[in-house]
């Protein structure tokens, strides 16, 4: 016959040592919490991930309706003028959908990464700016699609080093255009200015909007 003080040890025993795996299971969920916001701590620190994919769609669609515009005007100086307001428009879409995304995502816009982006771009846009002016001045404006176009890659490249690793891409892909607008006949200019800003942005926006959250 068993000894009844027998079970009675045994069933102290399990109660003052639980079974180890449970203890694992609980503490699972807080350990896999942890390691996300290590994750994503890290990746705030090292990149800039607000760069605003659904922004850079509706930018790319002005472009299309600036391109469309200025294709009907009838000199050179108002279709200067078109795409002129278009730059306006487009650097406070930009400005606008970036901060927004920043703000929702709990990131700084002009600090740490940020900043480094911002440094990037602006000198290519400066001189693009500058450079307007001077060939219109000239009377080259046949040179400014490609000009606006390498140079506004190159500004994508140098800031887009510090965000995700799309952006860079993005620049690559203005540079080849520009450069395929610097051998192209000059009437085709507009339309390399739509295929760039235009079918560009909305083509990177979307992979952006999708991949890195808007």
């Amino acid at each position: 016959m068993p000894d009844p003080r027998h079970h009675r040890i045994r069933r102290l025993q399990r109660a003052s040592h639980p079974a180890p795996a449970r203890a694992t299971t609980d503490l699972a969920p807080d350990a896999a919490a942890d390691l996300r916001f290590i994750r994503d701590t890290m990746e705030r620190s090292a990149s800039f991930t607000a760069i605003p994919g659904w922004g850079q769609v509706i930018l790319g669609a002005t472009a299309l309706a600036a391109a469309w515009l200025a294709d009907r005007q009838p000199n050179s100086a108002a279709w200067l003028k078109v795409w002129l307001a278009e730059a306006i428009v487009a650097a406070l879409i930009a400005f606008l959908s970036m901060r927004w995304k920043a703000n929702r995502r709990g990131l700084p816009l002009l600090s740490g990464p940020g900043r480094k982006v911002a440094l990037g771009l602006f000198p290519p846009l400066t001189a693009g700016a500058l450079l307007t002016f001077s060939f219109q001045r000239a009377g080259l404006e046949s040179a400014l699609a490609p000009a606006w176009l390498l140079l506004y890659g190159a500004g994508i490249i140098s800031g887009g080093g510090y965000s995700v690793s799309i952006v860079p891409v993005m620049g690559l892909c203005f540079m080849a255009t520009g450069a395929l607008a610097i051998v192209a006949p000059a009437a085709w200019a507009n339309w390399f200015l739509a295929a760039g800003f235009g079918g560009l942005h909305i083509i990177f926006g979307f992979l952006i909007a999708r991949r890195y959250g808007g």
